[in-house]
């Protein structure tokens, strides 16, 4: 849906219809031309001292039914030295409050994470928070995500930047209250992959056979120091501009091992590869490149931990699979993969 304010002049693009999800009712004025100029007036990370907005256009690039959504504000900053065009991306989640997102973000950006840092590993300024919107914003940075650039040769260079930003990450440790534990991991998998049966009931024993193995895998591990993890990272997580990396998207951090975070990474090469293959052995060498850099980093004791969070992260993405049309195609080959990881004698039988 395309619409024009009455009372300010600014092309608004809502393809998603967020306005319509009652779950979201803030969307309404976070799509409001008139109220968003206001508010953003209102900012003084983005204005400075006397400076100026004029909101240019409004566009909403994602939205999960319920849950979030998020957007683009196009604007010009007027200031005594001049006029600068950008972009920032809003966020908004139903059940989490904008401030603490934010907080979360400048404590981050104040800890060796902004623009001019000296290792080239940065995240996204943030700008401020607008309450009456429940919304946090941040500027939209430029690069490539990097899922685009990882099949190409220089994939493995850039897994080595990735290794040290990471362990940045771990390293910084910025203080939450949230928690994720291995029986967090294992309650996921026991509440999505029931699902896949379903559609193919089929596969019952198989999906049985193989939650019970990762139950007993996930119990086997000997606990892990906690340090701050982001809990969702994988190539998309992060946009390369030149010698720049930034980290996305803290929606998940968490103390918990940091693992997970490789593992997670590691499963998410391994699932592109198989959809991708005729990139695969590249895409390969760039999870190897990972798991030993990250290795060389923290010590051979967290091997079995990365290997062991790879793991869950592929038998999660057999349920993942399913929710993408392009991705219906190798839920099998997920599954048998799992299987094999997991020496399940079901492997590849109905």
């Amino acid at each position: 849906m395309s619409i024009t304010s009455h009372s300010v002049d600014i092309p608004v693009d809502d393809p998603f219809d967020v306005v319509a999800d009652p779950a979201l009712p803030q969307a309404a004025l976070a799509l409001d031309p008139a109220e968003v100029e206001l508010e953003l007036q209102q900012l003084p990370r983005l204005v400075g001292k006397g400076g100026a907005v004029k909101l240019r256009s409004i566009r909403v690039i994602r939205h999960k039914p319920g849950r979030r959504f998020m957007l683009e504000y196009g604007v010009a900053v007027s200031t005594a030295t001049g006029i600068r065009e950008l972009t920032l991306i809003g966020k908004v989640r139903a059940s989490h409050k904008a401030r603490t997102a934010y907080d979360l973000l400048n404590t981050l950006w104040n800890s060796g994470f902004d623009q001019s840092s000296s290792d080239g590993i940065s995240v996204p300024e943030p700008i401020g928070v607008i309450s009456r919107f429940n919304l946090w914003l941040q500027k939209k940075v430029p690069g490539l995500p990097l899922g685009e650039l990882l099949p190409e040769s220089a994939g493995t260079v850039l897994i080595q930047r990735v290794v040290k930003a990471i362990h940045k990450l771990h390293v910084a440790n910025v203080p939450t209250k949230r928690h994720h534990t291995m029986e967090d991991e294992l309650r996921i998998l026991h509440e999505r992959l029931p699902q896949l049966v379903q559609k193919h009931p089929e596969w019952s024993k198989r999906i049985d056979n193989l939650l019970a193995a990762c139950t007993r895998l996930g119990a086997a591990l000997p606990p892990s120091r906690e340090c701050g993890i982001h809990r969702d990272f994988y190539a998309d997580q992060i946009i390369v501009d030149n010698d720049r990396l930034y980290l996305l998207d803290f929606d998940l951090y968490c103390m918990g091992d940091p693992s997970l975070d490789i593992g997670n990474f590691a499963g998410h090469i391994i699932e592109q590869s198989l959809r991708q293959p005729d990139d695969t052995s590249r895409l390969l060498l760039c999870e190897q490149a990972l798991i030993e850099g990250f290795i060389e980093l923290v010590g051979s004791a967290s091997r079995q931990a990365v290997a062991v969070y790879t793991i869950l992260t592929l038998v999660r993405h057999i349920y993942l699979s399913t929710l993408f049309p392009e991705r219906h195609q190798s839920t099998s080959q997920l599954l048998e993969l799992c299987e094999q990881r997991l020496h399940l004698q079901s492997c590849g039988k109905t």
